[in-house]
């Protein structure tokens, strides 16, 4: 007889949701259609008391309706290391409420499957872990200082900076012209964020668009592009990009072959990579999306292949 697991999902609110697009609400319905039992909190109710780990939250149920999509339970107490898996999939910022509770999950029973791994995705930070693979990376400058900021646009003439812990395009922007105009926007960035920024060299094939290509344990299973509309350089869903069924093209098998090692190493079970031209942009380790696009364009099921491998790796355990 077919084992029916316990799933808890760590995430934001179920009304924010956007259930036409969400990759989240495609994986928990399918996890739901195979029978499993799901369990919702959000990362603010996490406790750790006594080394043992638990959080507040809802037993809940999915419905295919555009409204009323879900029914929770009661709101209850559960100790996590009770669930045979934990999703993470909050999205960022990331910042320090979102690294306490990769602390916290850390201490759940090693029987308790997470994915992503709470202590690779602290440890890998979107933006930054990309620098492990220097060789298929774009020359990119992470910094506050505005002097090399300056001195990394001069050389490369055309530029786009981006906040280094930011999701969803949000301040991307590109940089040319005088040293006065560039300036002006690295400084308006800085001090928005307070943090040191991306600076990367303009990649005119983002015309072409961004493509997500998903990875789940380290396999490619499938991508989509993001072009950007007309006028604009930033190609993410949230901020107007078009999705277009895109296969693995240009250096995209070589650049998935070589992080495999490192995703599965890590325990980076859930990963979405974005590649302009010929370069790796960003490795999404916390809340990657695309899934529906994909599932869309080229006829297929993701959610299915995810717990089918999820399943193999609780058997095995």
């Amino acid at each position: 007889m077919k084992k029916l697991f316990k799933v808890a999902i760590q995430m934001d609110p179920l009304e924010s949701i956007n259930i036409n697009s969400d990759s989240t609400y495609i994986l928990a319905l399918e996890a739901q259609n195979r029978g499993y039992k799901l369990f919702h909190y959000t990362p603010d109710k996490l406790n750790l008391e006594n080394n043992r780990v638990s959080a507040e939250g809802n037993f809940f149920k999915l419905f295919h309706k555009k409204n009323n999509f879900f029914e929770r339970k009661k709101t209850t107490k559960v100790f996590l290391d009770t669930f045979d898996v934990i999703l993470v999939r909050q999205d960022p910022p990331f910042n320090m409420n979102y690294v306490t509770s990769t602390y916290l999950l850390e201490r759940v029973g090693k029987k308790t499957l997470i994915l992503n791994n709470p202590k690779s995705i602290r440890d890998n930070s979107e933006k930054l872990s990309m620098f492990n693979f220097p060789k298929i990376i774009p020359p990119t400058l992470i910094s506050k200082n505005i002097e090399e900021c300056l001195k990394f646009h001069k050389k490369y003439k055309i530029t786009i900076i981006k906040p280094l812990y930011g999701n969803g395009g949000e301040g991307i922007e590109k940089v040319e012209g005088s040293s006065t105009s560039a300036k002006r926007k690295f400084l308006k960035l800085i001090n928005r964020f307070r943090k040191p920024i991306v600076v990367q060299k303009y990649l005119k094939e983002i015309a072409e668009g961004d493509r997500r290509i998903i990875l789940i344990d380290g396999e490619y299973v499938g991508s989509v592009a993001r072009i950007p509309e007309k006028g604009k350089i930033t190609a993410n869903f949230h901020t107007g990009g078009k999705p277009k069924r895109v296969d693995l093209i240009r250096r995209d098998a070589k650049i998935c072959n070589v992080l495999k090692p490192f995703l599965k190493k890590l325990g980076l079970f859930f990963v979405g990579i974005d590649v302009i031209g010929d370069y790796l942009t960003e490795i999404n380790v916390t809340s990657p999306t695309g899934i529906q696009e994909i599932n869309l364009l080229n006829f297929t099921s993701l959610e299915k292949i995810f717990w089918d491998k999820v399943e193999k790796k609780l058997i095995r355990n």
